[in-house]
């Protein structure tokens, strides 16, 4: 009798460090277990940071990027690519190159450029690098307003404001755009989904008194992917994803970790690893 044989759906994290443990592949890793996916792994910088802001920032060499990353590709190939912090215009051309290469099923790019604290975590010349070579490789990619600012090259106080910059971001060859719009000063949340197809999805969600989102577009971004590899749809992986991060930062509102931004809660409701069964 021949054993049946299965496998995980895998997301892979491209992404920076964040010891407090809330942010950056920490958070990434965390939220693709938390959804029943198998989490592999490629570091890209070491921040020396916690709950209170970035201290300081050591890259980590190009060519040790895209050996960690040919490693992954060519043993435990994903079923989807979360893509977070890349701060050297060498950086973006190697990984889209080597992604080329090895083509996955779905890429998810979170534009890291600014954290939960205020500090800035990308070189200004990388941003034109990466419009130009990761933006187009890219199934969504999902800018908090601050990052959508820089990118559309204005200010962000309403929602009308978030469809203009949403659609003046999608002409810089974005697939789709998910555009965060937690930074607003309303009662509620909304985000806009700007679709391949040139329509807008809008999501809506109530607000809650905390300063614990650390790491919430990491969470949000590897969520998405993680429904990708589960084979979701765009737009049900974006709702899904954003339901997700919605819980979890209710989820863990009321807790004390750390001095500033404290982490959001991704294991609220754990998932069993999935198994899918594998083709003879």
């Amino acid at each position: 009798m021949i054993q049946k044989k299965y496998r995980y759906p895998s997301v892979l994290t491209i992404a920076g460090f964040d010891g407090s443990g809330g942010a950056g592949i920490q958070a990434d890793i965390k939220t693709i277990s938390a959804l029943g996916c198998y989490a592999t792994s490629v570091l890209t910088a070491l921040p020396i940071q916690n709950t209170t802001g970035v201290k300081s920032i050591f890259s980590i060499p190009e060519e040790i990027v895209e050996k960690q990353l040919q490693t992954i590709l060519e043993d435990i190939f994903p079923d989807a690519v979360k893509i977070g912090m890349v701060h050297t215009p060498k950086l973006v051309e190697i990984m889209v190159g080597k992604l080329k290469e090895f083509p996955p099923l779905a890429i998810v790019f979170d534009p890291v450029m600014v954290a939960t604290s205020g500090d800035k975590l990308i070189e200004d010349k990388t941003i034109q690098t990466i419009i130009k070579h990761l933006f187009p490789l890219a199934d969504v990619i999902t800018p908090n307003l601050d990052e959508a600012e820089i990118l559309a090259g204005m200010n962000i106080e309403t929602v009308e404001d978030m469809k203009i910059a949403g659609k003046k971001i999608m002409q810089l060859g974005c697939k789709s755009v998910l555009l965060k719009g937690g930074h607003l000063k309303t009662k509620q949340l909304t985000s806009l989904y700007f679709l391949p197809d040139g329509s807008i999805e809008s999501f809506e969600f109530p607000k809650y008194e905390t300063n614990n989102t650390h790491g919430s577009g990491c969470t949000l971004s590897s969520a998405i992917a993680s429904y990708l590899a589960q084979g979701k749809s765009l737009l049900e992986a974006v709702s899904l994803g954003q339901k997700y991060i919605h819980q979890a930062i209710f989820q863990g509102k009321d807790v004390s970790i750390g001095k500033g931004n404290g982490p959001v809660n991704h294991f609220f409701k754990p998932q069993k690893l999935i198994k899918n069964e594998m083709d003879r």
